[in-house]
């Protein structure tokens, strides 16, 4: 069939054809689906073995990078969408840096891990 067929067709018929393509693909797809299940079952494959029911490794928990100025409590991690407070704040001229939360003079990341004990 060319688009010129489908162009001349008027809405109910487009509708009942669309009907009909959706029934015979669902029939195809349960008959395929059918067969292939009868090739797993000949090499000895069961349908659980196959089957993708992983889950998402759980991320840690990231400690915040920014933070709102005017609201301390307001924190973002710098992943994921935009904070609605931070928004306005970067259109207004400001950039991300000056949101960034300072990290305690006294305690770097590299000293945290020379202090940690070693077995």
């Amino acid at each position: 069939m060319n688009t010129e067929h489908f162009n001349s067709l008027s809405l109910d018929e487009l509708w009942m054809l669309h009907q009909q393509v959706a029934a015979t693909l669902s029939q195809k797809i349960l008959v395929q689906k059918a067969r292939l299940e009868e090739r797993l079952h000949k090499i000895g494959l069961s349908e659980k073995a196959v089957q993708f029911d992983r889950k998402r490794r759980p991320y840690p928990p990231v400690r915040p990078k920014y933070s709102n100025p005017k609201n301390p409590a307001e924190t973002w991690s710098g992943r994921g969408r935009l904070p609605r407070w931070l928004r306005p704040q970067l259109r207004g001229g400001r950039k991300l840096d000056d949101f960034l939360i300072d990290a305690p003079r006294n305690l770097t990341r590299e000293k945290a891990y020379a202090r940690a004990p070693t077995l």
